[in-house]
């Protein structure tokens, strides 16, 4: 299993008056070259799984292992290298940065790990032309189109070709078209070898017959109907 998870639970604040469990004895485990969605609604927790297997923070308590590593055995430098190297982020917003060129914005994981600028530059235009928005490569990110925009997000998740894609709400703003497209291209991906869990309520997500595996989060835990 390309990710494992076993009895995860999450608690924000332990100890305080403000203590919240986000995540109580989860089990989870993920093939390498599946898709998976994380169904659920806004404060389920679906978020905060999304985010331990994206290695931002180890759980409170479990095992959680993504690509052979336990998390937490990894000091917080490992953990954000091993990020890096395994993981590639679809956030809900995009988080481009719209001063920056499209080029600019696809590059910007390679820079943390001293990727020479013509190496980058190089990764970037295979993705640019892999889909179709070469022709945007130096424009303002903050002129281009929702379509473009979410083209240069993905494109920005593959630059390290990381073998893990999450994606959190990536269709929450999108309309009925772009959603389409974008499961298009996860398929795509997934056919290519990658491994995607994206959390979403959205039915053009988990009624998409490339999705492998729906997996219903209620009250932060994983609910069987």
């Amino acid at each position: 299993m390309l990710i494992e998870l076993s009895g995860v639970s999450k608690i924000y604040n332990q100890g305080k008056a403000n203590e919240v469990r986000a995540l109580s004895d989860i089990d989870l485990e993920v093939e390498q070259g599946s898709m998976v969605c994380l169904k659920g609604p806004s404060g389920s927790g679906k978020s905060t799984l999304l985010a331990i297997i994206g290695c931002i923070f180890p759980p409170t308590s479990g095992r959680a292992a993504i690509a052979g590593r336990q998390l937490a055995r990894l000091p917080d430098r490992f953990l954000t290298l091993h990020r890096r190297e395994t993981i590639g982020f679809i956030f809900q917003r995009f988080n481009i940065l719209p001063e920056l060129t499209v080029l600019d914005n696809i590059t910007l994981p390679l820079l943390p790990l001293g990727v020479p600028p013509r190496e980058r530059r190089q990764r970037a235009q295979q993705l640019l032309e892999r889909f179709a928005i070469s022709h945007r490569a130096r424009f303002p990110a903050g002129q281009i189109s929702g379509g473009e925009l979410q083209r240069v997000a993905i494109a920005r998740a593959l630059i390290n070709n990381q073998p893990i894609i999450l994606a959190d709400e990536p269709t929450a703003h999108l309309d009925t078209a772009l959603s389409r497209e974008f499961m298009e291209i996860m398929q795509q991906l997934k056919a290519a070898g990658k491994t995607i869990v994206i959390a979403s309520h959205d039915p053009l997500v988990f009624e998409h017959s490339a999705i492998d595996r729906t997996v219903t989060i209620k009250d932060g835990r994983i609910h069987v109907p």
